[in-house]
């Protein structure tokens, strides 16, 4: 678990499902900068809360919640690239949560767990151009961009540039 100044960062549970459905997963704005698919109905989401909850029990990755509310909003994660080396691995909030400081909050908890559990060496931070407000977030916690690449969205086939910043910690 990974805990900020509003936020918990812990595994998910079933009983996530319906919060992540209606906070996210349903949710076009939450995925427009992603690379996975809206969850159309609620039996669904139970089948990704499952599947979720199975990923997670061999990745670092997890749910993002609210302690105000105890409700999931989001969900984020890392992984090892290399020996001291980590990048996030998605860090994605339901709208209506976008906007309040969050982002930075999850962030910030990120790079903490990898230096503070790995003794992690550098960070990278990869966010599609258009998205504005990832770029800012990055920027302003003093990430470096160093590669800019085309890709395809396998979903819309549309072409996006994928910037890649660097943070050594």
């Amino acid at each position: 678990m990974i805990e900020t100044k509003d936020l918990l960062l812990d595994k998910a549970k079933f009983s996530d499902w319906e919060a992540m459905y209606h906070n996210v997963w349903s949710r076009p704005e939450s995925a427009e900068y992603m690379l996975w698919k809206l969850t159309k109905s609620e039996e669904d989401a139970k089948v990704r809360i499952m599947k979720t909850i199975a990923f997670q029990k061999e990745h670092d990755t997890y749910l993002v919640y609210e302690k105000s509310s105890g409700r999931a909003i989001g969900f984020a994660g890392v992984e090892e690239i290399g020996p001291r080396v980590f990048q996030e691995a998605g860090i994605c909030l339901g709208p209506d949560y976008m906007g309040k400081g969050f982002g930075r909050q999850i962030l910030g908890g990120l790079l903490s767990y990898c230096k503070e559990t790995f003794d992690a060496k550098e960070f990278f931070y990869t966010t599609r151009e258009k998205n504005e407000a990832s770029n800012r977030l990055a920027k302003s916690m003093g990430f470096t961009l160093v590669s800019s690449e085309e890709k395809e969205d396998g979903e819309s086939g549309r072409r996006y540039r994928l910037l890649k910043y660097r943070l050594a910690l």
